[in-house]
C-alpha cells in the first residue's frame, strides 16, 4: 500500500486535508492541490501543488509533475468543490456556471487528464467525492444537488467504460461534515421583495446549522483508505450519520410525494 501515489484536489482544507493527512500517516505518497499555494506557506501535512480545476493548463502541469517525480499516479481523488444556496429562480447564472465548472466539469477534466497514465499502468483508482445531497433535490440547494448528482451519474457510466483498462471508479457521498465549506459557499442574497424571503432565510439557518454540527471529516478519510484496499469498490459509498444514510434508503422505497413531504417538514417549508 505504501507504494501508492495519490493526488487529491482541494487538499488544503476540510475533507481533502483530512484524507491527505490520514493517507500520509498510512504510508502512502500524497500530493494535494490548492488554487493558491501562497495562501498556505506553513502547510506541511503532505506535498501541496497549485492547481485550479477550471484551468486545464494547471491540471496538466500538476499531473506531469507528479508523474515525473514518482513515475506513476495510482489514485485520483476528486474532492475540490464549492457550495451554493439560493432559490432556483433567483440564483445568478454566473454563480450557477461556476458551481458546475468546479463540481462537475473540474472533476471531468481531472479524470480525462489521468486516464492515459492509468491505462499505461494497466490500473488505477478514481474516487469522486460527491454528496448525499446529490441523490435528491434539496430546497434552496438545487444547483448544488444537481452538480453533485451529475458527477454521481457520470461515475456510474464511466466505471463501465474504463473497466477493461483496469481502472476502478467509485463515488463517495458524504453527508454533513464539519468543514469550512459554509464559509466559501455562495449564498444568493435574501431579497426583501422576494416571494421566497421567509422560507429561504429559514432554510439558510438550518443548512448552516447542519454543517456546524457535522461529523468529523476523518470519517471520510477512513472510508477512502478502506476503498483503497478493495480490488472492486462499490459504485456508491455514502458516509454520514445513520439518519443521513437511512434517508437514501427511504428515497428508494417511499412514494415520491411522501419523501417530498419529509423534506418539506425537515426544512420547515
Amino acid at each position: 500500500m505504501h507504494h501508492k501515489v495519490v493526488l487529491i484536489t482541494g487538499g488544503s482544507s476540510g475533507i481533502g486535508r483530512a484524507i491527505g493527512t490520514h493517507l500520509t500517516q498510512k504510508g502512502l505518497t500524497v500530493y494535494g492541490t490548492t488554487r493558491n499555494k501562497a495562501k498556505h506557506p506553513d502547510f506541511s501535512d503532505f506535498q501541496l501543488l497549485e492547481l485550479d480545476v477550471r484551468e486545464p493548463k494547471t491540471i496538466t502541469k500538476a499531473i506531469d509533475l507528479v508523474i515525473e517525480k514518482e513515475g506513476r499516479l495510482d489514485v485520483l481523488i476528486n474532492n475540490a468543490g464549492v457550495g451554493i444556496t439560493g432559490p432556483v429562480e433567483e440564483t445568478p447564472k454566473t454563480e450557477i456556471d461556476n458551481v458546475f465548472e468546479i463540481n462537475f466539469h473540474g472533476p471531468v477534466r481531472m479524470i480525462n487528464a489521468v486516464l492515459p497514465q492509468m491505462r499505461k499502468q494497466n490500473g488505477g483508482l478514481i474516487i469522486n467525492i460527491t454528496s448525499i445531497a446529490g441523490f435528491m433535490g434539496l430546497p434552496y440547494r438545487g444547483y448544488y444537488s444537481a452538480s453533485k448528482g451529475a458527477l454521481s451519474i457520470l461515475t456510474e457510466a464511466l466505471r463501465m467504460e474504463v473497466k477493461s483498462f483496469g481502472v476502478a471508479i467509485t463515488n463517495i457521498a458524504p453527508g454533513d461534515f464539519a468543514t469550512n465549506i459554509a464559509a466559501g459557499r455562495y449564498h444568493a442574497p435574501v431579497l426583501d421583495d422576494s416571494p421566497y424571503k421567509t422560507s429561504y432565510a429559514n432554510s439558510l439557518a438550518t443548512i448552516d446549522e447542519h454543517v456546524d454540527d457535522g461529523e468529523d471529516p476523518k470519517d471520510v478519510a477512513e472510508q477512502v483508505y478502506k476503498i483503497l484496499q478493495k480490488p472492486h469498490p462499490k459504485v456508491h459509498v455514502p458516509v454520514g450519520t445513520f439518519l443521513q444514510k437511512f434517508s437514501l434508503r427511504l428515497k428508494k422505497i417511499l412514494p415520491d410525494k411522501v419523501y417530498e413531504k419529509l423534506l418539506l417538514n425537515h426544512y420547515k417549508l
